[in-house]
């Protein structure tokens, strides 16, 4: 298959799914392109300066045509429709309206709802990598194919603990934002009996050396899909301490494979996360648990099958147009 993928970043400075999603393809004798265009570096002017300037790059290469564009989240739908592709795939991690609302407003929330819908309409199939995300736009009328995302063990390959870490660290892993919760993790800081690393503008092995030597991470989100830091601390056996919100308990089940906290508890979390540095809530047999469940369903390997069973059937009219119902 030849495939064009279109998202608004590949590499976030931690990681980014379309790239990883894009090497796993390739290694696998897909041809796979890659759209990259600037974007103003402007709270809120990123998302709009590139779905614009790349669909501009899009027009300008219109010449070339593919089997199957994807495109990840709403604001790579416009330059999806401006490529030429036998199908195209938009892919959204988390409900798009109730991010945009909570981070902005609830005019930016409902013009975020236009736009999702016509974007979706754009599109010959939909995909999302959380079953809870799935549900919310079921129940919309929508039809989403559950792809989850995955790591790749053989990248911490060399992985060793940030050597200048000394005493019991904390590591958060992800973008510095309201939605993910970074002020809820500063405001219980002081009262954690250990050092908060914050990975926010790492590069990804940077922040996986710090990851590897942590005592716990911790994930504050108000909104998640289903995030990768936590499969990468299940693969460095790192127990997680996270909010119940979005995908995360697809990922977590409590006491078993991490710990579950009710979303903006912060004193919950703190009590959480003080145990496993002090010892009291033992994480031994929670750390193999996770690390097994990670090896067994969410390695590429073990999802591949799905994104190309989904592409293939695409391609061979096995998947319907995602209108309402």
């Amino acid at each position: 298959m030849r495939l064009l993928f279109i998202s608004s970043r590949y590499d976030d400075g931690i990681g980014g799914h379309a790239a990883m999603l894009a090497s796993q393809l390739q290694k696998r004798g897909h041809s796979v392109d890659l759209l990259r265009v600037p974007h103003i570096p402007v709270k809120n002017l990123k998302n709009p300066s590139f779905a614009v300037l790349a669909s501009l790059r899009a027009l300008v290469t219109r010449w070339q045509r593919y089997d199957i564009v994807h495109a990840f989240n709403v604001p790579s739908a416009l330059p999806m429709r401006c490529t030429r592709a036998t199908k195209r795939v938009l892919s959204v991690h988390g409900v798009y309206w109730e991010q945009i609302g909570m981070i902005h407003s609830r005019a930016a929330a409902r013009f975020a709802t236009v736009a999702e819908s016509t974007a979706f309409g754009w599109s010959d199939t939909l995909t999302t990598d959380s079953k809870k995300t799935a549900s919310a736009y079921r129940e919309l009328g929508y039809d989403l194919v559950h792809l989850p995302s995955a790591i790749d063990p053989t990248m911490f390959d060399g992985i060793v603990r940030a050597g200048e870490q000394t005493g019991k660290i904390v590591a958060y892993v992800g973008r510095d934002s309201y939605e993910k919760g970074t002020d809820i993790l500063r405001g219980i800081e002081p009262d954690i009996h250990g050092a908060v690393r914050y990975c926010t503008h790492m590069k990804w092995r940077d922040a996986m050396s710090v990851l590897a030597g942590a005592s716990v991470m911790v994930l504050p989100s108000r909104a998640e899909s289903l995030p990768t830091a936590v499969k990468e601390a299940f693969y460095l056996r790192v127990p997680v301490v996270a909010m119940s919100v979005g995908g995360v308990p697809e990922l977590i089940e409590d006491g078993k494979t991490g710990f579950l906290i009710e979303p903006g508890n912060a004193r919950r979390m703190t009590e959480v996360v003080n145990g496993i540095l002090d010892g009291s809530i033992p994480t031994q047999e929670v750390v193999e648990a996770a690390h097994s469940y990670v090896m067994q369903h969410m390695t590429w390997d073990a999802v591949m099958p799905r994104y190309e069973v989904t592409y293939k059937e695409l391609l061979t009219g096995g998947r319907g147009t995602n209108q309402p119902n």
